[in-house]
C-alpha cells in the first residue's frame, strides 16, 4: 500500500482568470484513481475518476 499524498497541478493550457481544475495524476498508477479538484479552493471536495476513465477523456480532448 502506497501513503503517497496528491501532487496537485493544473494545465500550462489553464491560462483563462482561474477557472480551473487541478488533478493528482502521480497515484493514477498505485491507485487507480485521478483525484479532481477545484483550482481556486485547495480545501474544496475531491472527485476520484477511475485512471482510465480520465486517460480516455484526456484522449478525446486532444483530439478535438
Amino acid at each position: 500500500m502506497t501513503t503517497e499524498s496528491p501532487r496537485w497541478f493544473t494545465s500550462s493550457y489553464s491560462d483563462n482568470g482561474g477557472q480551473c481544475v487541478e488533478v493528482a495524476t502521480n497515484l493514477a498508477a498505485a491507485r487507480g484513481v485521478v483525484p479532481v479538484r477545484d483550482s481556486k479552493r485547495a480545501d474544496s471536495p475531491v472527485i476520484g475518476f477511475a485512471a482510465a476513465a480520465f486517460a480516455a477523456f484526456v484522449d478525446g480532448v486532444k483530439a478535438v
